[in-house]
């Protein structure tokens, strides 16, 4: 199940089972259908395209973005992403599980700032432009209403753009309507705040090394989902939350190797670690050589 990108425009293949519907295309703003009815798990290209928002919603199933070989996001049912990339065209691939339906929504900046106030919405001013963005959040009911009538409902030719034009916009008006403060209903502001929350987790990361919280503790204690805590951290440091406390760690023990007042055994008890032989093995995937061999080369 192959979706092409060909521009801001997408090219369709149905069948019976397996289905990628364009409900409206007018460049600047699109509304699409997608529905895997196999068994198996259906895989299509995807682009985000530069300076569009996109929005995934799930209503059923689960879907996996790969993004790199080493970086994915999974989105759950009755859940929606919300991506934005100023700097580049992202390509992706989209692995859909047997029953996944979705609906994506495409919209310009431009076309948001035709349809919003600056005040109402923040992130349209124009030094939040510059922000790029992936957000997760939970369908509200009332949307989630909307979004699975694009499924069930049968028009004639001649009505047919004018209803979906019409409920672009409605989806858009439902999904910025959370009657929350605006620094956390809005997307870009909501970013920046979790950044900042991110940062504090890391911080109290690092002071609680040697007996480190668990994902959920951490979490907790940040404010955040495990969701965005653990995207957060590979958005923000490039690497999973234990993964940085790892090379953390592993950064602590060259430092004091480098002081030569440590064997190498004092230096993984020193940072944690139990068994040596453990040490050894992280320290050497890292940098390459053993700690041994390191201080070899120091000499």
């Amino acid at each position: 199940m192959n979706l092409l990108t060909n521009g801001n425009h997408h090219k369709k293949e149905n069948t019976h089972k397996r289905n990628f519907n364009v409900l409206f295309d007018q460049g600047d703003l699109s509304l699409f259908c997608i529905e895997n009815n196999e068994a198996e798990t259906q895989t299509l290209e995807g682009l985000v395209t530069q300076g569009l928002v996109h929005f995934y919603f799930c209503l059923a199933g689960k879907a996996r973005f790969q993004f790199s070989p080493h970086y994915a996001r999974e989105i759950e049912s009755k859940h929606n992403y919300f991506f934005y990339n100023p700097e580049k065209n992202l390509p992706f691939e989209i692995s859909l599980s047997s029953g996944t339906r979705m609906v994506e929504l495409s919209v310009s900046l431009t076309e948001l700032h035709k349809l919003f106030t600056h005040d109402s919405i923040p992130f349209l001013k124009p030094e939040n432009a510059k922000t790029k963005l992936y957000d997760e959040r939970q369908i509200p009911a009332a949307l989630y209403v909307v979004l699975n009538q694009l499924f069930s409902v049968n028009l004639d030719e001649n009505t047919r753009r004018l209803f979906f034009h019409g409920k672009a916009y409605e989806i858009l008006s439902l999904y910025f309507s959370d009657k929350k403060p605006d620094t956390e209903n809005c997307p870009f502001l909501n970013n920046e705040e979790t950044v900042r929350k991110i940062k504090h987790a890391k911080e109290h990361l690092l002071k609680n090394a040697h007996t480190p919280p668990g994902l959920k503790e951490l979490s907790k204690f940040a404010g955040l989902n495990e969701y965005q805590l653990k995207a957060g951290f590979k958005e923000i440091y490039g690497n999973s939350v234990y993964g940085y406390l790892l090379d953390h760690k592993l950064d602590q023990a060259r430092a004091l190797l480098d002081t030569h007042k440590y064997q190498v055994a004092e230096v993984a008890y020193e940072i944690g670690y139990n068994n040596p032989s453990h040490f050894i093995a992280a320290f050497k995937k890292k940098f390459g050589v053993t700690p041994k061999k390191y201080l070899m080369g120091k000499n």
